[in-house]
C-alpha cells in the first residue's frame, strides 16, 4: 500500500498505463498471428494485405516503449521473410 499521496497517484497511473500497454500488445500479437496464419494457409494475398497493419502496430508498440524498437524491426523483417518464402514456394 502506498504511504503518500504521490505514491497513491503513481499507483493509479501505473494501473491505467498497464491496461493501455496490454491492449496495444494484444492487438499487435493478434495482427501478427493473422499474417502468419494467412501465410500458413497459403493465402499470400491476405497476408500481404494484413502485413501493413501488423507493421504499423509493431512500429507503434516500439515507439511507445511497449516493446524494444529492435524487436519491432525484427518482427517486421520475419513477417516479410515468411511472406516472401511463401510466395517463392507457391
Amino acid at each position: 500500500m502506498p504511504n503518500t499521496r504521490s505514491a497513491s497517484k503513481r499507483l493509479r497511473q501505473n494501473a491505467v498505463r498497464q491496461e493501455r500497454n496490454k491492449a496495444t500488445k494484444s492487438a499487435m500479437k493478434t495482427q501478427i498471428k493473422s499474417v502468419l496464419s494467412a501465410v500458413a494457409a497459403g493465402d499470400i494475398e491476405k497476408a500481404e494485405k494484413e502485413y501493413p497493419d501488423a507493421s504499423r502496430k509493431l512500429d507503434r508498440a516500439g515507439a511507445k516503449g511497449i516493446i524494444h524498437k529492435n524487436k519491432a524491426a525484427r518482427g517486421k523483417s520475419r513477417l516479410q521473410a515468411a511472406i516472401k518464402k511463401a510466395k517463392a514456394s507457391a
